[in-house]
């Protein structure tokens, strides 16, 4: 084994535990009330997180052909290099190093941080604090290699699944507003087009990590044939447990309440479940957050690792190093941990989750179309899998992620611009690091 080779350890029940960790994470349990509040209607709401999770599932579909066709360690941005060429690939890889996966991990670690706070009964100063302590042991629990990491998620996606199905069938039996409160679908001062969008963008953060597990395909045994099912199955459970548990949600208590609450699940749980109900969901939340946490930061230090062994960002020579006896980037770990603390002290959950879905989902769109010209401009490259009913499946993706890009643009201008500007930072970056590049078996100097 090479220097630069990271060890193929993980199989399919860690990786789908990953995808199912990393997408149930805090948006199932924070995003309805932005959802409700956004289409003012149950109805509406309930189609937004229908819809979401066929956007989902159909972009799942079509990604799956490439992450399988091109099963290399740093997921999208190999794929849209290969499809797109190299500025493409650096792009993504800027905006994933310095936005998305800092402000997923940053934003996670402030709702644990609210949360444990919460249950402990202890004062807001403690919020920022605990969001930085979570972060910092995770990573260094995976910097102990990702069959550790793969470990963690596993026990915590199987503890997080207890108190989501306690919520759904309790509440189905005891709720009392039944039928009535899944109606009506729309108010008359919430115009369907934006309001649709609003709260489909809350939809999409609940339902975002899928695709990450594709960063982890270098260090699987069997990703061909393992990463399709981990992605595909993985979202299909995850969908069918969003849609029924805020059925669930609305069987206990009307869309109203929960547009008013931000704690909606511990809300419905204190309803069906007692006084003491709200705290065993809070923990349940904690174990979930924990778990979505830790998936987002054993894959995104892959992302500037990657980068770094082609000497792409500027201190490549310190960032490619992975840890001498467990064979993990351990360097690119610590960078994002920093860049994730300093968005910790933002503490700013809507704000960083709105970002972090715009920046990404324009990549997401260039990914599904990189099926067609791959398609195109390669027609013998080996795939293991291919996307069905295609190009029905890929176009469905393709239009639902260009819905959620235009819509935030027209109804989050200064959030949408902010994210545009931090991506495009990273194009005189490229520009001025491009002829240091090197291939991914050479040595950094």
């Amino acid at each position: 084994m090479s220097k630069n080779e990271l060890k193929k350890e993980i199989g399919l029940i860690p990786a789908l535990a990953i995808v199912i960790g990393m997408v149930i994470g805090s948006g199932v349990f924070f995003k309805p009330k932005a959802v409700f509040s956004a289409t003012g209607a149950p109805g509406l709401g309930m189609m937004a997180w229908i819809l979401g999770g066929i956007i989902s599932v159909a972009g799942g579909l079509t990604a799956a052909e490439i992450s399988a066709a091109i099963p290399k360690t740093g997921g999208m941005v190999a794929y849209l290099e290969e499809a797109y060429g190299d500025v493409w690939r650096y792009l993504l890889g800027w905006a994933q190093t310095i936005i998305y996966f800092p402000a997923n991990i940053a934003a996670l670690a402030i709702i644990f941080g609210t949360q444990a706070a919460s249950l402990m009964s202890l004062g807001d100063g403690t919020i920022i604090p605990i969001a930085i302590i979570v972060t910092l042991f995770l990573t260094v629990m995976n910097s102990f290699g990702s069959k550790t990491g793969g470990a963690i998620q596993t026990v915590a996606t199987i503890g997080k699944l207890v108190p989501l199905f306690a919520i759904i069938v309790v509440g189905l039996m005891k709720g009392d507003g039944g039928v009535v409160r899944l109606f009506p679908m729309t108010m008359a001062n919430h115009p369907i087009g934006t309001s649709l969008g609003s709260a489909l963008v809350a939809t999409m953060f609940a339902y975002e990590g899928w695709i990450n597990v594709g960063a982890i395909a270098g260090e699987m045994k069997n990703p061909g044939k393992d990463l399709p099912r981990a992605i595909i199955g993985g979202l299909s459970l995850v969908m069918a447990v969003y849609v029924i548990i805020n059925v669930a949600y609305l069987f206990v208590l009307p869309a109203s309440t929960l547009a008013a609450t931000k704690t909606p699940a511990a809300d419905v749980a204190t309803v069906i479940f007692g006084p003491s109900g709200g705290k065993i969901i809070t923990i349940g939340i904690l174990i979930s957050i924990f778990g979505a946490l830790n998936g987002y930061i054993l894959t995104g230090a892959r992302i500037p690792y990657a980068m770094a062994i082609e000497n792409k960002l500027p201190g490549s020579s310190w960032l490619g190093k992975l840890s001498p006896k467990f064979q993990t980037p351990i360097n690119s770990s610590i960078l994002m941990a920093i860049i994730s603390i300093l968005l910790i002290f933002s503490g700013k959950f809507d704000q960083l989750t709105d970002l972090l879905v715009f920046v990404i989902w324009m990549f997401y769109v260039m990914t599904f179309y990189a099926v067609f010209v791959l398609r195109k401009n390669q027609p013998n490259l080996h795939r293991p899998y291919k996307v069905p009913l295609y190009p029905i499946v890929p176009i469905i993706a393709i239009l639902g992620g260009l819905y959620i890009i235009f819509n935030t643009l027209l109804t989050q201008p200064l959030n949408a611009g902010l994210g545009i500007v931090l991506t495009l930072i990273g194009f005189p970056v490229y520009k001025a690091r491009k002829s240091k590049f090197k291939k991914a078996d050479d040595d950094i100097a």
